[in-house]
């Protein structure tokens, strides 16, 4: 299964990652449909070709049409984001239709209070970094689409606020 393959090649390559988004708060215990992984990650010239090693194990390409090394120029990346609102970079899964992997760049919350309060969670043998579930309101309250404000409602109410 690509998810389980996923993140083990993440702990493999020593990522330091979070996981945010649907499949986070699907582990969290809520039903929700996606078929995007969303994960933000520490965002050094270390951690990113990490990333890029990672990818290249399990024959990711980027959805933009750029070289998968782009993702290790930070530089480059911050230019996109503050001048072409680019908020992730996508990975497409090889053979895995409609999923890919989507990087959060420049989260609205700051990555090592995410990494601080993050809980690891046991998938089988694999260990899956997940955001706190107060990260994910705080993320979901950032993009205030329609399936976050509904996604933030569940998530209060598992918290029992």
């Amino acid at each position: 299964m690509f998810y389980l393959d996923l993140f083990s090649a993440l702990d493999r390559h020593q990522v330091d990652y979070v996981l945010i988004g649907g499949l986070a708060i699907s582990l969290h215990g809520i039903e929700r449909a996606t078929m995007d992984i969303d994960v933000t990650v520490a965002m050094t010239p270390e951690n990113l070709s990490a990333l890029v090693g990672m990818a290249r194990e399990l024959g990711m390409t980027p959805m933009l049409p750029v070289e998968l090394d782009t993702l290790t120029d930070i530089d480059q990346l911050a230019r996109w984001h503050r001048e072409r609102n680019l908020e992730a970079f996508a990975l497409r899964a090889p053979g895995a239709a409609g999923v890919t992997l989507d990087v959060l760049l420049f989260p609205p919350v700051d990555f090592s209070a995410l990494r601080e309060h993050a809980i690891t969670l046991q998938a089988g043998t694999v260990p899956v970094v997940v955001a706190s579930i107060d990260d994910l309101i705080a993320l979901k309250q950032a993009v205030g689409r329609p399936i976050d404000l509904a996604d933030i409602e569940h998530l209060m109410r598992l918290k029992g606020a």
